[in-house]
């Protein structure tokens, strides 16, 4: 026979377990559509993009693609400030230019106008801004960074787009160009990486390796020996960054293009080489840096936040 206290007890017991159920129910549903509101499509307004190694070529490219979403970004240049200066005005005079694009940056040490009220200083209407700094060495990467911190005061998204391609073989490289390589390559870039991971905003950081096809590629040369195994080094830190930095909400992904059409890779290349890579293309041509852009432009964006850990063949077929 069952005590009146039992039974109280008893319905106590159940009502707390259907109400703990309900509970997690609601929790995890409001969870959902938190997720459900983060997640803004691919503008970048509002974000702070550094792309390393972007006066020319790939990393330039990048750097337009992430404007044209809306990120203010920095220019990176190491010697070429001509073609930095290109290109940030490439990007300010289409920003300028947009009646829908109303971004207000930070001054830089040079460009400043006293225009506002009592002479304070208001920064010109800027979206790209430069900032000259060697990313093959660890010091210039955290020049970089505290440089984007003083202007901007946050960081969203890394780009590591520079990097260095020489051409040894084995009987020709030495101890300098082994060094050269993942110093530019693997070295500066990871610790880089590792400072910015303590600055950067969290939830939603983005940090994006470049690499190269020829890690998956069976048509090698031999004289790629130390280029490929650098970068094949970079695609698996980034792995494993993946998993570490993914627990404060970054996603680290590396993007492989194939061959691309920049006066790197024409220098030293024969035309009919040129060709005979075009012709095993599917649409017998070589990449743009234009065809290599939006899908960086769009791992950094928050319509990416499932994307993490992995390496993005973006070669048009070259390799399968």
């Amino acid at each position: 026979m069952v005590s009146a206290k039992g039974t109280k007890s008893h319905i106590h017991r159940i009502f707390c377990s259907v109400a703990q159920k309900f509970h997690s129910h609601q929790h995890y549903d409001a969870e959902k559509v938190e997720r459900s509101k983060n997640i803004a499509g691919t503008s970048l307004r509002g974000k702070v993009a550094v792309i390393t190694g972007s006066s020319k070529s790939i990393g330039a490219a990048i750097a337009k693609a992430l404007a044209a979403e809306g990120a203010n970004v920095i220019i990176n240049y190491a010697k070429d400030g001509k073609s930095a200066e290109e290109v940030a005005q490439q990007i300010n005079s289409a920003s300028i230019a947009s009646t829908s694009a109303s971004i207000s940056l930070p001054p830089t040490s040079t460009d400043v106008q006293k225009n506002g009220p009592n002479g304070v200083e208001l920064p010109p209407q800027q979206q790209a801004v430069l900032i000259k700094a060697d990313t093959s060495t660890i010091s210039g990467g955290q020049y970089l960074l505290q440089e984007t911190l003083r202007m901007f005061g946050r960081l969203d998204i890394l780009i590591l787009s520079a990097g260095l391609m020489g051409s040894k073989t084995l009987s020709e490289i030495d101890e300098p160009f082994f060094d050269a390589h993942f110093d530019s390559n693997v070295k500066a870039p990871l610790f880089l990486v590792k400072a910015a991971a303590e600055v950067m905003e969290r939830p939603g950081g983005r940090i994006i390796f470049l690499s190269t096809s020829l890690t998956a590629s069976s048509t090698l040369l031999p004289n790629t020996l130390c280029y490929v195994a650098s970068k094949g080094a970079a695609e698996q830190i980034a792995r494993v960054l993946a998993k570490d930095l993914g627990t404060k909400g970054f996603t680290v992904n590396t993007v492989a293009p194939g061959p691309v059409d920049t006066t790197l890779f024409r220098i030293g290349t024969p035309q009919h080489v040129i060709d005979s890579i075009a012709a095993q293309i599917p649409s017998h041509r070589i990449a743009e840096p234009e065809d290599i852009a939006p899908i960086v432009a769009f791992l950094a964006s928050p319509a990416a936040q499932w994307v993490n850990g992995q390496i993005l063949g973006v070669n048009g077929g070259y390799v399968v």
